[in-house]
């Protein structure tokens, strides 16, 4: 038994058998627009309506409260529980792409390798989003979860409320966020690189709307929706920068109490600072403030641990990750049904506001991730993106969260006296070299801020000038002055409390495109269908079986496979055509394919014969 070739033979209508098959087409290279050209509609209109929402918010700061107040009374009320299963859905969704056939499918071409190492990956995915609210969270979120945890649960300053404030914690800023990323993530990498795709969430819609319609009205409208998610979701991080980095000039005294006009101060100086950096066009300077803050944020959790309750910061690394796990299905499960109003109250707090604030990240972060995984596979991208910065945040918590429970612990009263951008300056109070840990806690979020406008500014312009890859500084600039007011109005709004403005103007921005994000998953696994390397397994598969089955039936275990061009239609390869059975004639090549002329196999060996 041997294997043999068949030379190409020409159709009956004279048409080539190499002619092209989807299974084993040449994909071509992204058709990111290089040239600049300006997107009129895209950039205009989310341009105006920016503009509008400024104006509004600066005239009459009370009036835009009130509405964006009713405007989420009713969504907490209607949707609330549509961003708990979203969230937990999309984890379910990448989850089983990694582990199902689409896993090994390269986000590029069939034989092209990871365009960075795998230490370079995980390196950049440090820097990819959540800088400013491991900052401020740090310890104010496990530390409140202790002293108040989520209603219905345990009491508050027990053992038992360590580990649910942990999980709680964890339950925020792991899996779910990560996998929420993914799924845009994934769709824009999918997209650009094995597709040849422009670089914009409207073209990962192309399955279900077709070319056309991607580049049509409605595809300017997804375009638009994630420019405005990505603007309030960014501005959010920049507002929560900016009450940290007032609390710290207000302990080292170098101001006295910090109201709404020096946060806006604050704001102003830093968003001056991204400009400048915007203009200078210097992109190594920008990635060393980059590296220069992941040193930074290094060299003060380790300062933390070793100063802080290390032996408690070490007990809680592997209790944390059980806490999780065991109280995983009863958080993912909790709504206002399972709790009342108590419930409901909590949840806008804390769950809804936090998934509405990662998803309205989603375009920026998904960009980000996506332009450095090029190369890699579907499973190796949804591992990376899970694991990685879950394995952070679980560090960073039970450094911080451990140092600011531990003060709880001591008497400290942190829980009360302090506000929850305090709460970190008085944990390093009560160490060595406090005044300089204040200060360098102030310069990691001003650099977080300065380069978190800067990347979001980036996605902006991309997004408002047909995906291309370096957007003109101009609409850069643009985009980052309009980021910096609408945080300085978001903390107006909130009046008094600006943390709540922060979280209300969130959640609100982030509803339509938790909506997009439907369709993106819907989409993408359309998309993976089809791919190439799953076509090229299905007429492999189907040929070869049939193959087999038609030689043992007639030539016993003496046979040979053989490909050559079919009558038209009648191909195993053929794509929405007629499938070849078994009561072919036959003389009729039991495998073949309209795409190549090589071999497919032998069938199974027999024993030497005598």
């Amino acid at each position: 038994m041997t294997a043999t070739e068949d030379r190409p033979q020409d159709a009956a209508d004279g048409s080539s058998a190499t002619e092209a098959h989807p299974a084993v087409l040449d994909l071509p290279p992204a058709t990111a627009d290089r040239e600049g050209h300006l997107d009129k509609v895209v950039f205009g209109v989310s341009g105006a309506l920016a503009l509008a929402f400024l104006v509004w918010g600066f005239a009459t700061p009370t009036g835009l409260g009130s509405v964006s107040s009713g405007a989420l009374d009713w969504i907490e009320t209607n949707l609330g529980w549509l961003f708990v299963v979203l969230a937990s859905a999309f984890v379910v969704y990448v989850l089983w792409l990694a582990a199902s056939r689409y896993g090994r499918i390269p986000l590029g071409r069939d034989d092209e390798g990871p365009e960075f190492r795998t230490i370079s990956w995980i390196s950049m995915m440090f820097s990819a989003g959540m800088g400013i609210g491991l900052m401020f969270y740090g310890v104010n979120e496990p530390l409140t979860h202790y002293t108040s945890p989520p209603p219905g649960t345990v009491d508050g300053e027990t053992p038992e409320a360590v580990e649910t404030a942990m999980a709680t914690t964890l339950f925020h800023w792991t899996l779910h966020p990560w996998a929420i990323y993914c799924v845009v993530g994934l769709a824009i990498a999918y997209g650009t690189f094995r597709r040849g795709r422009r670089q914009l969430i409207s073209s990962a819609f192309a399955p279900l709307l077709g070319e056309r319609r991607t580049d049509g009205p409605l595809g300017r409208v997804i375009d638009i929706l994630a420019i405005f998610a990505t603007l309030f979701g960014t501005a959010a991080s920049l507002g929560l920068g900016a009450l940290q980095i007032g609390s710290g000039v207000e302990i080292l005294g170098w101001a006295g109490d910090v109201g709404n006009a020096v946060l806006v101060v604050i704001i102003a100086v830093l968003t001056l600072a991204f400009v400048a950096s915007a203009v200078s066009g210097v992109a190594k300077g920008i990635q060393y403030l980059s590296n220069t803050n992941m040193v930074l944020a290094l060299v003060l959790a380790v300062f933390v641990f070793v100063v802080g309750p290390t032996v408690l910061i070490l007990n809680l690394l592997p209790s944390a990750v059980g806490s999780y796990f065991s109280d995983l299905a009863e958080m993912t499960a909790r709504t206002e049904a399972s709790g009342g109003d108590a419930m409901a109250t909590w949840l806008r707090g804390w769950t809804v506001f936090y998934w509405a604030w990662w998803i309205s990240w989603t375009p920026f972060v998904g960009m980000f991730i996506a332009r450095i995984s090029r190369g890699r596979t579907i499973r190796q991208f949804v591992t990376g993106v899970l694991l990685v910065p879950s394995v952070v945040s679980l560090v960073w918590f039970a450094i911080f969260g451990g140092a600011g429970i531990a003060s709880q612990q001591a008497g400290s009263g942190l829980a009360d006296e302090a506000s929850p951008e305090a709460q970190l300056f008085s944990v390093v109070e009560q160490y060595p070299l406090s005044s300089v840990a204040t200060v360098l806690i102030m310069v990691l979020v001003a650099i977080f801020f300065v380069t978190g406008a800067d990347s979001a500014s980036i996605v902006m312009g991309t997004l408002s000038q047909r995906g291309r890859l370096e957007p003109s500084r101009w609409v850069v600039v643009f985009w980052g002055v309009v980021m910096g007011a609408v945080a300085a109005i978001m903390l107006l709004v909130g009046g008094a409390d600006a943390l709540t403005g922060l979280r209300n103007l969130t959640i609100i921005a982030a509803l339509p495109f938790a909506l997009v994000m439907v369709g993106l998953a819907v989409a993408l696994a359309k998309d993976l269908r089809t791919d190439p390397m799953m076509l090229r397994s299905m007429v492999a598969t189907e040929a070869v079986e049939q193959a087999v089955v038609h030689g043992l039936q007639n030539h016993g275990g003496d046979f040979v496979l053989t490909v050559q061009q079919a009558p038209d239609g009648q191909g195993v390869a053929v794509v929405d055509g007629p499938t070849p059975t078994d009561e072919q004639p036959a003389d009729t090549p039991p495998s073949r394919s309209a795409a190549t002329d090589e071999p497919v196999g032998a069938g199974r060996p027999q024993e030497p014969r005598d």
